[in-house]
């Protein structure tokens, strides 16, 4: 495993997904040690060009959130020429970015639920306008933290103000039927995953905490719907110019149309985590993900 040489595996990080990303991180790194690869871990923080600055070959990002998965650190590593895991700057911030999202893939005309930016309480009208039940989250946050599910006009304004401590806010329609997922790795698409959960969403408690979540991989969906989400996963990571790897989160209406809800550029690798579920559908050990995620560096030679 040479050829990769030195690897910073970048996790923790300063974002609210900071124990998120802990986890993720040191089964990464476990992995890579484990198939010989010279991976050290570096929790990240201010000092973070300083701990580059050591002598690194490529980088694994492992972060979550602001900060790592937005671009911020994409764009550190690329002024130090160091080769990194995963999307570019720009596709980088604009799939952490909510509202940037939605408007690149109704310019690309890829099915996503009707939204509305709300930035103060005068705006709760045009989200009522949308009608019920609402999901209200963060612009700019992952693993469903700060989201609330909006059944009664009186609870919107509770939600709003939860989703506000994390910055810009976000109203969307609520699609009510089950909700899949599917992991791209280069340009495979790997298995569909089935999510079913007793929460009235799949939330945070959900995602990590919970062992009630039952996936279903394989999906149960006939073959054809299957290719056909895994095709509108593959449209939404072009249109959002992504690469290396990723997750996109997608609903299926009452009358079987499909729609994305966003495009995680940085999945979660922990044991609750869906992306390795999906590589163990098609083949793939945790170590073989990681090393593929690894081979598919940005800026390698």
């Amino acid at each position: 495993m040479s050829r990769y040489g030195k690897v910073a595996v970048l996790y923790g990080g300063m974002s609210s997904e900071r124990d998120v990303s802990l986890k993720s991180g040191q089964a990464v790194l476990a992995a890579l040690q484990a198939r010989g690869v010279d991976a050290h871990g570096i929790d990240v923080g201010r000092d973070l060009a300083a701990r580059l600055a050591e002598g690194y070959d490529r980088a694994f990002i492992a972060l979550h959130g602001r900060f790592g998965e937005d671009g911020c650190v994409q764009g550190m590593l690329e002024v130090m020429g160091i080769p990194y895991t995963g999307s570019g700057v720009a596709a980088s911030a604009v799939a952490m970015d909510k509202m940037l999202t939605k408007a690149v893939l109704r310019a690309a005309c890829v099915p996503t639920p009707d939204f509305r930016l709300l930035e103060d309480e005068r705006d709760l009208g045009s989200a009522a306008a949308l009608g019920l039940p609402l999901i209200v989250k963060p612009v700019s946050e992952g693993s469903s933290i700060g989201v609330s599910k909006v059944l009664s006009l009186a609870d919107l304004d509770q939600a709003f103000h939860k989703a506000r401590a994390y910055g810009p806010v976000l109203a969307e329609s609520c699609i009510t039927g089950p909700e899949y997922t599917c992991a791209l790795l280069g340009d495979r698409a790997l298995p569909v995953i089935r999510l079913e959960t007793p929460q009235s969403f799949y939330d945070y408690e959900a995602k990590y905490l919970l062992n009630t979540t039952r996936y279903h991989c394989p999906s149960g969906l006939p073959a054809g719907e299957e290719r056909a989400m895994q095709a509108l996963a593959q449209a939404t990571f072009k249109a959002l110019g992504a690469r290396g790897w990723g997750r996109v989160d997608i609903m299926a209406a009452a009358d079987g149309a499909l729609y994305v809800l966003e495009l995680n550029t940085v999945p979660g690798m922990t044991d609750h985590s869906l992306v390795p579920m999906a590589a163990r559908a098609a083949g793939l050990s945790f170590e073989d993900l990681v090393l593929a995620i690894l081979s598919e560096t940005l800026g390698a030679p």
